[in-house]
Parts: structure tokens; sequence; C-alpha cells
């Protein structure tokens, strides 16, 4: 079962596929983060659990989103529970912290970011 079939079940979900997040609660993954950048593309997404706007654009994302995990990770920040690691994120990539928002980590380095209605599966492609 996905990580937020667990986190959010309800009826609401369960037509939608599995999506594996991979939980991001500790700011020594970001170190991991910047160094498989160099391998793969990263992509985390910064969810407000508690904000109904963040929620639409998290299942429209998953809905979307058709990338083999060879290809890209995606990363998930409950922003309610970890904003000390948001704060990092902002620091360390150098983006205003905004929710929803993603990044696209390549080589080290955010190459993309996109908050609210702007974000959107389909352009994870021009990163691969």
């Amino acid at each position: 079962m996905g990580f937020f079939r667990q986190l959010f079940s309800s009826n609401e979900q369960s037509n939608r596929k599995d999506f594996d997040w991979i939980p991001l609660n500790d700011q020594q993954q970001l170190q991991d983060i910047i160094t498989n950048s160099y391998q793969k593309t990263i992509v985390i997404f910064k969810h407000s659990i508690r904000c109904s706007i963040s929620r639409f654009v998290l299942n429209s994302f998953e809905n979307e989103f058709d990338y083999p995990k060879e290809k890209i990770e995606a990363f998930y920040l409950d922003l309610i529970h970890f904003r000390d690691i948001s704060n990092e994120i902002a620091r360390r990539f150098n983006v205003q912290h905004q929710s929803p928002q993603i990044l696209v980590i390549k080589n080290g380095k955010a190459v993309f970011s996109a908050s609210h209605e702007n974000i959107d599966a389909g352009f994870l492609v021009k990163f691969l």
C-alpha cells in the first residue's frame, strides 16, 4: 500500500493508483539527495497536510506521474511536521519556501521549482 494511502485512507483515494513516495523526514537525507541527483532526477514535493489546495495539487500530481523509479526518485515532505527540513531546503537550494511546492534536483542543484497550480508531473519529462 502506498505511503499516502496509509496516511490518508479514504474513499476518495481508493480509485487512485499506488504512489511510492520516499518520506523526507531527516535533514541527513538532503545530502543523499544531492549525491543521488548526479545519477538520476530527484523530485521533492512539499505538502501541507492542513491545506485543501495542497491536497488537491498532490492528488493531481500523483495521478499524472508516470516515470520509472530508475530515472526519478520522488520525495515527500510533510511541512507541518518537518518545517525545519523545508527551511534547510530553502537555504541549500536557494529557493523561497512555498506550499505546495515541487523542486527538481539535478547535479546537486535545484534546476526547477513550482508551486500551486504550476505543479504538473508532465513537465518532468524534460529533466530525464
